[in-house]
């Protein structure tokens, strides 16, 4: 599953550069497969489909820092514990029950994005 960013965050900005796959971007700000990855060009995507590196996806929050469910693997073969859950002051990254991915599709999804 991905992680989320709840309506408590104090826009503190400490999840952000714990990130290794670049998931966790501002609040208005748009996002990218290509930002902090290797991925380039077209590609497909294990739970995504098809999708382009420089294409400039729309924020998934306006107010608050937010994680792309597209580019969150749970740090899943990088660290043994979502790295934005441990840095954040306030405990507001948390499990999002809308998206649900077995270890297997998040070692895909990182393998996807970091080639």
């Amino acid at each position: 599953m991905a992680i989320i960013i709840t309506d408590e965050c104090i826009n503190c900005g400490a999840c952000e550069p714990e990130c290794p796959n670049n998931a966790i971007y501002e609040g208005g700000a748009e996002w990218k497969f290509a930002d902090g990855t290797g991925f380039r060009g077209t590609g497909e995507h294990p739970t995504a489909g098809t999708v382009e590196s420089d294409a400039e996806q729309a924020p998934i929050n306006m107010d608050v820092y937010y994680i792309a469910p597209d580019k969150c693997t749970e740090c899943v073969g990088f660290h043994d514990e979502p790295q934005c859950a441990a840095v954040c002051p306030v405990d507001c990254c948390v499990d999002d029950p809308d998206h649900r991915e077995s270890e297997e599709t998040l070692l895909a999804k990182k393998a996807f994005m970091h080639l």
